[in-house]
């Protein structure tokens, strides 16, 4: 089954960053099947910023339990945590529509993970949550510590394809 969020999200100034990638990463670190957004907060930091993801002075860090220590680092780096929120809210989707997301198709490598299919669940308060981060970068992408990194055209392109992610995951 092909990824409902393949051609319309991923790929697509959503899912094609290196915080996209470590997110794959992490999900298949954690080999489960699925997992809470609540603990994927917890574990990357994301709780302590009390829902501000505009700007960040130093990166998200989340350690990797799972890694072949003589190879790879034990922990990883999130640079932008409106990169992981717009990411998270792409894979809620693809759960919301397909009830799990294939972590290979994302990667577009194979893993070396037990787990490729992981459901990634939300309470409604965290539902809430990303639907005013998400609202938010919508309606100031310029604020956010990205803009930084980008054109304001492309941040205003990217804004205008997470209003139309907002939309289909919250109906608003």
């Amino acid at each position: 089954m092909k990824m409902y969020i393949a051609d319309k999200y991923w790929n697509n100034y959503i899912g094609d960053t290196d915080d996209s990638m470590t997110l794959v990463e992490y999900l298949a670190d954690r080999q489960k099947e699925e997992i809470s957004l609540g603990e994927i907060f917890s574990d990357t930091g994301l709780d302590q910023l009390d829902g501000d993801f505009r700007q960040r002075e130093a990166p998200l860090t989340v350690v990797l339990a799972n890694v072949d220590s003589d190879y790879d680092e034990p922990e990883a780096e999130f640079y932008y945590a409106i990169d992981l929120i717009t990411d998270l809210a792409a894979l809620l989707l693809e759960c919301k529509v397909n009830g799990s997301v294939n972590l290979c198709e994302l990667s577009g490598e194979d893993l070396d993970t037990p787990v490729s299919d992981v459901r990634i669940t939300a309470t409604p308060q965290e539902h809430e949550m990303m639907n005013k981060a998400l609202a938010d970068f919508v309606s100031e992408p310029l604020a956010y510590d990205l803009s930084e990194m980008c054109a304001e055209e492309d941040m205003l392109e990217m804004a205008q394809i997470c209003g139309e992610l907002r939309s289909e995951l919250y109906g608003d």
